[in-house]
């Protein structure tokens, strides 16, 4: 043990001092007496890859990541030999790991900092090189991207690297088998067009209230008896509420000041859920504020947005997809997936926000998730 000590000991001095074949003597005869010594095989690596014995460089990574998979150092220095030798999809693989466990990583050496931003630099143009072989893989079959449908360009982007799999991750309760859909169509839902018509009417009455400044608070609030999630615009009234349904039950203050909106809610298909649903709200999101990415509790609704007051510069990601939100114009998505919203302009953006059933949960369905979603009001309860 005490000789392989001193045969590390030398190697890494014959490195700090620019010699790295006797480096690499001194390393292969520790790795002789204990051949699963993880930091000699990352010594042996780099002494190679240094001294131009790219063959050995890659022998010795390969060696260290059959130990530890997801060492950077050994990925790199795969990633690096295979761009060099021209094999670009191969380190692809390689660099691209080694970015994604430096992000997981809780510190990243500073020795590696500067060659993960040049592997992020050749993955990037990597990617560009294959979507364009992609592109005109495609044009040869007469195959138009814009001609298909979203979840083929999706697709599409998603294999060339510039986009990733955008899926539902509720926070609370997850209902396997339902679509991973960011938008949803909303032509054809009558109480959607009903919505839209009245936009001017709801306007008007969204107005008054803003004019008298009372009622809104802040979108998300902490709750005493909870552990509370770590959000940008926690307690904020940059992004805020004004409740028409809080909880299932109408909130009479806010909903009397608003009787059109009200009666056009009534016949859209909200949850009614004892303690939960229905849910509806005015959201306010001022100037320059940006709503961070975040996922909803349930897979079980959708949001439906009816924009009312809507400056020029407000939009909304779900997933892989950024939609320019405009007055009068519904959007219906999943928020268990991915989103954050933007309002980049001088001035308020107000939508009428709700959440209505999925459409492929039958009334069966409906019935039964219901139960459950009242379950949790009554656990614990005594009397």
């Amino acid at each position: 043990m005490a000789d392989q000590r001193s045969a590390t000991d030398a190697g890494v001095l014959a490195l700090q001092h620019g010699d790295p074949r006797t480096a690499r003597g001194h390393f292969q005869t520790v790795l002789r007496g204990n051949p699963r010594d993880a930091q000699a095989w990352l010594y042996l690596a780099h002494s190679c890859q240094i001294s131009g014995d790219l063959t050995g460089a890659e022998a010795a990574a390969d060696r260290l990541l059959a130990l530890e998979r997801g060492n950077l150092y050994a990925l790199l220095i795969k990633g690096e030999i295979r761009l060099a030798a021209g094999d670009e999809r191969a380190a692809s693989s390689y660099l691209t790991f080694a970015l994604q466990s430096a992000t997981a990583a809780p510190d990243v050496p500073p020795d590696l900092r500067a060659r993960l931003r040049s592997a992020d630099d050749a993955v990037v143009t990597i990617q560009a090189k294959f979507r364009a072989h992609l592109d005109r893989q495609l044009a040869d079959a007469a195959v138009d991207p814009a001609a298909q449908p979203g979840r083929f360009r999706e697709a599409l982007d998603i294999l060339s690297g510039t986009a990733t799999v955008q899926l539902q991750q509720p926070t609370s309760f997850f209902y396997p088998g339902l679509p991973h859909t960011s938008f949803f169509p909303t032509g054809g839902l009558d109480w959607v067009a009903a919505l839209e018509a009245a936009v001017p009417a709801m306007r008007a009455e969204v107005e008054a209230v803003l004019a008298q400044d009372h009622g809104f608070e802040p979108y998300i609030v902490a709750e005493p008896n909870r552990p509370n999630r770590d959000h940008a615009l926690r307690d904020d009234i940059r992004w805020s509420a004004l409740h028409l349904w809080q909880g299932g039950v109408i909130v009479p203050a806010n909903a009397t000041r608003c009787p059109r909106t009200m009666a056009l809610l009534a016949a859209a298909p909200m949850p009614a859920i004892a303690g939960r649903s229905p849910m509806a709200l005015f959201s306010q999101l001022r100037p320059r504020t940006h709503i961070p990415p975040h996922h909803g509790m349930l897979n079980t609704r959708l949001i439906c947005h009816i924009p009312l007051i809507v400056p020029d510069g407000c939009r909304l990601r779900v997933g892989n997809e950024t939609r320019a939100v405009r007055t009068g114009e519904a959007m219906l998505f999943d928020d268990s997936i991915e989103h954050e919203a933007w309002n980049d302009s001088d001035d308020v953006r107000v939508v009428l926000l709700f959440e209505v059933w999925r459409p492929e949960l039958t009334p069966q369905e409906r019935a039964g998730l219901t139960a459950l979603f009242e379950a949790p009001g009554s656990y614990g309860a005594t009397g």
